[in-house]
């Protein structure tokens, strides 16, 4: 959705909401005043854009379909590893995630890998069951592969995998790279962490581990604070056919994981 187009739609709910004399009292509990849509955090205005799942945002908390809420910024300044294990919402955004060719790898700088738990529960289920029930067959590549991979249908997710799927299905000099994926859905922890993974909620895909390169498998260790040499082997042409259906790369990490895609449209909006 344009993003102009967006703060527009915005403007017009929350108005109509807040000028409707017959409103119940759940809708005007869920009513921002004008001034208050002015300030929502352009953070959590890409995760509304995004996520179909969130209704409102209101004195610093975002509000679901289900009626329930989450806190979006703690104001905690906060330690690399903090991040990592305790993050706010919005710390989410604390590296940028640069779309296209063009793109630095830095120390600490993990564009995506923070990450929110709770929020990802909220939009594809708090449970592996819960998730499971989301989960589609699609058939990945099925001119030159052809293997059914699961997939969560929450934001058309699957249907976003299959058409990455159909355009790599016709470019035979990649095939090598996204053969044998690893995998998809798989509800478990990061290794060698406490960490959920995002493989949990069905959103991923890894690809062709023969070609890829991990950090842990590099530096043959799992201590975050381990200086590392970046590899890749994956080529840009595949990571850009995946950002443009709002997946992101785990190449673009200093803690590289280049087989790993994910998808998270908000950080490339």
């Amino acid at each position: 959705m344009n993003k102009l187009f967006f703060r527009l739609y915005v403007f017009v709910i929350i108005f109509s909401s807040c000028t409707d004399d017959k409103k119940d009292i759940t809708s005007e509990k869920s009513c921002n005043s004008l001034e208050e849509e002015r300030k929502i955090p352009e953070e959590a205005l890409k995760l509304m854009r995004n996520y179909s799942q969130i209704t409102n945002f209101k004195d610093n908390y975002l509000f679901f379909r289900d009626g329930d809420s989450l806190i979006f910024d703690d104001k905690i300044k906060k330690s690399i590893d903090e991040l990592m294990n305790a993050p706010s919402i919005k710390d989410m955004f604390t590296f940028p995630y640069v779309k296209g060719e063009e793109y630095l790898i830095e120390k600490e700088n993990d564009p995506g890998r923070i990450r929110n738990i709770d929020f990802f529960k909220k939009i594809y289920g708090s449970t592996k069951e819960k998730v499971q029930d989301s989960l589609v067959k699609i058939i990945w590549c099925p001119k030159t592969i052809n293997q059914a991979i699961y997939a969560t249908k929450i934001n058309n997710v699957a249907e976003k995998l299959q058409k990455i799927s159909d355009v790599l299905d016709n470019k035979p000099h990649l095939t090598k790279y996204i053969k044998n994926p690893g995998g998809t859905f798989n509800w478990r922890n990061i290794l060698n962490t406490d960490r959920l993974s995002m493989h949990s909620f069905g959103m991923t895909i890894d690809i062709n581990v023969d070609f890829s390169d991990y950090w842990q498998w590099s530096c043959q260790c799992n201590d975050e604070k381990e200086p590392l040499n970046y590899i890749n082997r994956i080529p840009i042409e595949i990571v850009e056919i995946f950002e443009q259906e709002g997946f992101i790369w785990g190449g673009k990490w200093y803690h590289f994981d280049t087989m790993h895609f994910e998808y998270r449209p908000e950080l490339l909006d």
